[in-house]
C-alpha cells in the first residue's frame, strides 16, 4: 500500500484480517489507521473497514470501508476501487467536499496502480 495508495508511508501488523496504515499528516507527524478485512476473494476482491471507534477519525467518520475488485477486461484487467463513508457530527454539512476529497484520492490510487504495473 505504501507504492499506490495516497498517504501510506508504511504498513504494520499485516495479517490475513487485519493491517494498520501509517499515514503521515502534514506537519510530519505519523497516525496510524487501523483495518479490518471485511472480505478477501484473491485475487478478485478485497475489502476492509476502518476501525475508528475511540480513535481521532471518529470525531469525522462513522465507517469507513473500501473495496478493490479486479475483473478480466479487453485483454488486461480492469480494476475498480469504491469507498462508502458514513459521517459523523459537523462532518456532514461537509458532505461534498469529503465526496471530492475522496474521489481524488481513489484517482490517485488507481494512477498509482497503473504506474506501478505498467511495463
Amino acid at each position: 500500500m505504501p507504492r499506490w495508495w495516497p498517504g501510506v508511508v508504511r504498513m504494520e501488523g499485516v495479517t490475513p484480517e487485519r493491517f494498520t496504515q501509517v499515514l503521515r499528516t502534514r506537519r510530519g507527524k505519523p497516525v496510524r489507521a487501523d483495518f479490518r478485512v471485511m472480505q478477501s476473494d484473491r485475487p478478485w476482491t478485497r475489502a476492509w473497514t476502518q476501525q475508528v471507534h475511540g480513535t481521532p477519525f471518529a470525531r469525522v467518520l462513522r465507517e469507513s470501508t473500501v473495496e478493490v475488485r479486479l475483473e478480466p477486461a479487453d485483454g488486461g484487467t480492469r480494476v475498480t476501487i469504491t469507498q462508502h463513508q458514513k459521517l459523523r457530527g459537523y462532518s456532514l454539512t461537509g458532505g461534498l467536499m469529503v465526496r471530492r476529497a475522496s474521489a481524488a484520492k481513489l484517482a490517485e490510487a488507481l494512477d498509482a496502480l497503473l504506474r506501478i504495473t505498467a511495463r
